[in-house]
């Protein structure tokens, strides 16, 4: 029998929906009537009691210095991927890194914060994500200042360690305060769209500002620079964040995944560091890449059987969260690989100095600032989905077009593909956030968060390992120069974003409509 929908607004300013048959009477909800109690299909039939505040609620604390504060701890997480590249050289030469060893600086970084973003996304969502984002800022700034002022290899190595620790608490925290603080809708996609924006030109600000500290100053101060931001964004977090309204969460974590979710992650992306270097035959990655297959089937396992799971299985069957994440993992093996490969080729091809190199490539963050600023206008008119195409589909052409990079002489036109770059690769992070935080309660989107950028971090270890390796093996092939192999590598990241546009365009799944139903 067909129903009729009344759509109802509740005090808390929650639309409910009330479905009644022909026989039955309508009339205006009343004052004191019972609000219905959880028939949010996003819940999945969960409590709303341990969820944080509702959007409408929080919403008034997180605009202007609030959003501003988090975009500043985003630009900092990311900023300290590029800007350290750049010192590697000098770093080596004053404290006796040997070749091998170096690398240590950018791995032990990225697998600290590549292991344990999905358990900095539920300890926000279970302890506060203000209370995460401040403790992840303190440890961050410490370790920065450690850095800085480190005299041995094992200290240095181990303060880049505790940094993406650090980062890997902020940077879940600082998506789900976004996502939870922001009715969905043009509201969030304008902030999403500014922390895209911001997280894409920070890493290209690394390479100019590092190679500009690195060349006026020292390599220490690349770690330095960290410390004062850092300090201040600790003392005003209370300030603009508040700390009110904090989950609190009688649920405890679940230690037992998060050890084995850290470890898969963490091994995974050891064995993806080493390949680069070593070769993937070598005993150390396949190794790693053994403890890492372990290590994910004891997490689904365990998560299984665990009341209160890590990350519940229905939530990585969402298909918004799988596209995101897939898309995500693409996004992040062309745009780490191809920051690479670009920089090498600049400096050992066309044989500009660091601070040039981070100029010529400074256009690709100012045009992936103006994608993520303006995504939420995009958004509106051509929908997200669209969004997505487009934007994979504008960096795959840039892709192509830097496949054909000059050998010798100055500036080539050529080179200002990486505005395409840029503007596809700040505009399909943007989408790829609102599709994953859609349809998301509030008090998972600090695991969503955890989800999202885990899968962008292992596919920037993919493309950062893969990328110059071949570009490496094709220059060694025979008598040929290196841009052939930087063509190839680029080819190589076009193939990946083409991928990214399909998955965007293959996406069918319609959104559940809560307004009308028929039985």
């Amino acid at each position: 029998m067909p129903h009729t929908t009344l759509e109802a607004t509740s005090p808390s300013d929650a639309r409910t929906t009330v479905a009644v048959s022909p026989h039955q009477r309508l009339r205006r909800p009343r004052r004191h009537d019972p609000v219905p109690q959880n028939d949010d299909p996003r819940s999945n039939g969960e409590p709303r009691s341990n969820e944080a505040p509702r959007p409408n609620d929080a919403a008034r604390g997180l605009h202007g210095p609030a959003l501003a504060l988090i975009l500043t701890a985003a630009f900092m997480v990311v900023l300290d991927f590029s800007i350290v590249n750049v010192a590697l050289p000098s770093i080596q030469r004053e404290l006796g890194f040997s070749a091998s060893s170096v690398q240590w600086i950018v791995t032990g970084y990225a697998i600290t914060f590549g292991g344990l973003l999905i358990l900095g996304g539920r300890a926000a969502d279970l302890f506060g994500r203000r209370r995460m984002f401040a403790a992840g800022l303190l440890i961050f700034t410490a370790a920065s200042l450690a850095g800085g002022l480190a005299h041995d290899p094992v200290l240095l190595v181990s303060s880049r360690v505790v940094q993406g620790a650090g980062a890997a608490l902020v940077a879940p925290a600082a998506l789900s305060l976004i996502t939870t603080g922001f009715p969905q809708g043009p509201a969030r996609n304008r902030a999403l769209g500014m922390y895209g924006a911001t997280a894409s030109i920070g890493f290209v600000a690394g390479q100019v500002l590092g190679g500009v500290l690195v060349q006026f100053t020292s390599w220490r101060a690349v770690f330095l620079v960290n410390v004062p931001v850092g300090l201040l964004a600790v003392l005003v977090t209370p300030r603009l964040l508040g700390r009110a309204r904090e989950p609190r969460s009688e649920r405890r974590l679940d230690l037992g995944g998060a050890l084995l979710v850290t470890l898969s992650v963490a091994a995974l992306v050891f064995a993806i560091a080493q390949a680069g270097t070593v070769g993937l035959a070598a005993p150390a990655p396949l190794a790693a890449i053994v403890v890492a297959i372990a290590s994910a089937a004891g997490f689904v396992a365990v998560e299984r059987r665990h009341p209160d799971p890590l990350v519940r299985p229905q939530l990585l069957r969402l298909p918004g969260l799988r596209k995101a994440s897939t898309m995500n993992l693409l996004l992040g093996l062309w745009n780490a690989g191809e920051m690479i490969v670009l920089s090498l080729y600049l400096q050992q091809v066309l044989h500009y100095s660091p601070l040039v190199t981070g100029l010529v490539i400074a256009p690709q963050g100012v045009v992936g600032f103006s994608a993520g600023a303006f995504g939420a206008r995009l958004a509106r008119r051509i929908g997200i989905r669209r969004v997505l195409m487009l934007t994979s589909g504008i960096a795959t052409a840039g892709f192509l077009v830097l496949t054909q990079l000059p050998v010798s002489g100055g500036y080539s036109p050529v080179l200002a593909a990486v505005m395409l770059v840029g503007f596809g690769t700040a505009g399909t992070a943007f989408g790829t956030m609102v599709t994953a935080a859609e349809s998301v309660a509030d008090h998972e989107q600090g695991v969503v968060g955890g989800v999202i950028n885990t899968s962008r971090q292992v596919g920037a270890a993919i493309g950062a390992a893969l990328l110059p390796a071949v570009a490496q093996a094709v220059h060694g092939a025979g008598p040929t120069t290196g841009a052939a192999g930087d063509r190839v590598a680029m080819l190589i990241a076009a193939a990946a974003a083409a991928t990214a546009t399909a998955v965007a365009w293959h996406d069918r799944q319609g959104r559940p409509k809560l307004s009308t139903r028929t039985d």
